[in-house]
């Protein structure tokens, strides 16, 4: 399968790895309006500057495609996936789906009226991690899970687009931790309620801390705590997790599953991690070409994902309003 790769810096990096690693897809072309990127890039991956072109509408007028991989800044986001998808293009694209929830829509009722697929890059469900801790929450083992508390505190320095952003947290980073929320529980959120805020000493423009409450259907309740300026004693990007169970507690810590059964004598058991050939960028690249090739259907499609993006929106709603929101 061929695709063409429209941004190539940042995490675009990530991508040109990915694709450039895997036996099963290959680059018809890349697009990308930065020239000092372009130079960077052809030099460290050693890509055809032939094939680099300065528009999404150029490369399509030059290269024939299977498929277009998205990474660039949200607020492209929409531009670039509705241009594919009209094209009859299928699109993998990097959260989040789009900035805005009409954006987001819009993209969704291209995809549905096209009929052509567009996948959104949650990874973090892929890791040895998230897979281990999906087989430890087994119902049929732990019975049901009664509430949920995930804490995450990172303190990156990104520069670029996502130190300007109004919530960078919240949009640009719990967009997956809240994906792995309904991943784990296998049920989608009713209300959200949140307060978001910036430390005296944070280096983003927007509020990077924030703490959310989530109401699930069935009355479960999760509790997120996490922000993007800690001063020290960081999580894992994964966070860190706690399910409270009929049969016991499931925890995530240090990316490490435990099981803490309900019995108190008896001693907690490290669960061994799940083998995974592929994990992360390469997993859903890989699960994107099947789709493809095969007509799958991969579980982070527009459709899918936008009833994880909207926990960001109503959670952002909710920072806003001071209420609680209806997602």
């Amino acid at each position: 399968m061929k695709v063409i790769q429209v941004g190539i810096g940042g995490m675009g990096n990530v991508w040109l790895q990915t694709v450039l690693e895997s036996k099963r897809v290959e680059f018809a072309g890349f697009v990308e309006v930065n020239d000092a990127v372009i130079d960077a890039q052809v030099a460290k991956h050693g890509l055809d500057r032939n094939l680099v072109f300065p528009t999404l509408d150029a490369a399509l007028a030059a290269v024939q495609t299977d498929a277009l991989i998205n990474v660039t800044p949200p607020q492209f986001h929409r531009d670039v996936s509705i241009r594919a998808l009209e094209a009859g293009i299928p699109v993998l694209s990097e959260k989040p789906l789009a900035p805005t929830p009409a954006e987001a829509q819009e993209i969704v009722d291209t995809a549905n009226r096209t009929g052509v697929l567009h996948v959104v890059t949650q990874n973090y469900r892929y890791s040895t991690v998230a897979q281990t801790l999906k087989k430890a929450l087994d119902p049929a083992v732990m019975g049901a899970i009664g509430a949920l508390t995930v804490e995450f505190f990172k303190g990156p320095h990104f520069g670029g687009f996502r130190e300007q952003m109004p919530y960078p947290l919240i949009v640009d980073m719990s967009i997956h931790h809240f994906d792995m929320m309904r991943f784990f529980l296998g049920a989608d959120p009713v209300s959200v309620f949140g307060r978001s805020w910036n430390p005296p000493w944070s280096w983003f423009s927007g509020d990077a801390s924030a703490s959310v409450s989530l109401e699930f259907s069935g009355g479960l309740t999760a509790s997120y705590t996490g922000t993007w300026c800690g001063t020290g004693r960081e999580t894992p990007w994964n966070g860190d997790w706690r399910f409270d169970c009929e049969n016991g507690v499931v925890a995530l810590s240090n990316d490490q599953v435990w099981v803490y059964p309900r019995q108190h004598d008896e001693q907690p058991q490290q669960v061994e991690p799940v083998a995974m050939p592929l994990v992360a960028q390469a997993y859903l690249l890989d699960e994107f070409c099947t789709a493809v090739e095969d007509g799958a259907v991969p579980a982070t499609t527009c459709q899918d994902n936008i009833k994880s993006l909207g926990i960001v929106f109503s959670a952002v709603e909710s920072f806003e309003t001071g209420e609680v929101v209806r997602v």
